[in-house]
Order: C-alpha cells, then sequence, then structure tokens
C-alpha cells in the first residue's frame, strides 16, 4: 500500500467509496465522478501505477479486474445492452489517477471510436 495514494487507501478500507465488490485481489466501486449513468471502477487491491508497470507475473490481478467487470455489467443489466471497458494510461491517456483501474461505463450510448 501506499500511503498518498487514494485507491489504496479505499482498498484498504481506510478512505470512503461505495464498494460494490471487494476480494483478496481486486475491489470494485463506483466512480464519483460519472461519464455515464453506471460507471464503475475496478481495482487491483496490490498498488501497481499503471498499465506501464505490469509485468507477466500480473496476468492472473488483470485477469482478475476484467472478470470482476463483466460480472458487475452482468449485475447491473448493462451485458445486453453493452458497455466499455477503458484503461487510461500516461497523461496522454487521461490517467489522473496513478493506480491502476479499469473503468467499466454504460447505460447511454457511448461515441464510436474510429481507428
Amino acid at each position: 500500500m501506499i500511503d498518498n495514494c487514494i485507491f489504496c487507501r479505499i482498498a484498504a478500507g481506510q478512505a470512503p467509496a461505495n464498494i460494490l465488490y471487494q476480494d483478496d485481489h481486486v475491489t470494485a466501486f463506483w466512480d464519483n465522478r460519472p461519464a455515464a449513468p453506471l460507471h464503475i471502477l475496478v481495482i487491483p487491491n496490490r498498488h501497481i501505477d499503471s498499465m506501464e508497470q505490469v509485468n507477466p507475473e500480473d496476468a492472473d490481478i488483470l485477469g482478475r479486474m476484467l472478470i470482476c467487470a463483466s460480472q458487475l455489467a452482468a449485475q447491473y443489466e448493462a451485458a445486453h445492452r453493452g458497455y466499455r471497458l477503458v484503461v487510461n494510461v500516461g497523461p496522454e491517456g487521461g490517467q489522473t489517477v496513478y493506480h491502476l483501474h479499469v473503468h467499466l461505463i454504460a447505460g447511454r450510448r457511448l461515441p464510436v471510436f474510429h481507428g
């Protein structure tokens, strides 16, 4: 745990959050600045700054984060309509909290990305 990391403090129960799911590996809670009616963050309980710091040994935690997001999408009835999973990486990628997290966003039509 990093003392000045808000997400570490949330996972440890030392900062307030509306937690929807928590186990030994991941924590999921409502985003306090939602971009859509359904906006949940899924974090690893262990501090990882961003995707730039993951390594092959983190494959299990990354899988757990995605499975948790998928299960929450189903629980909140977004799975059949569709949803978006987003990981922001670095300042140009929009990352503002440097603790790896997945945004589960749903509940309205989201803009299409064209590549």
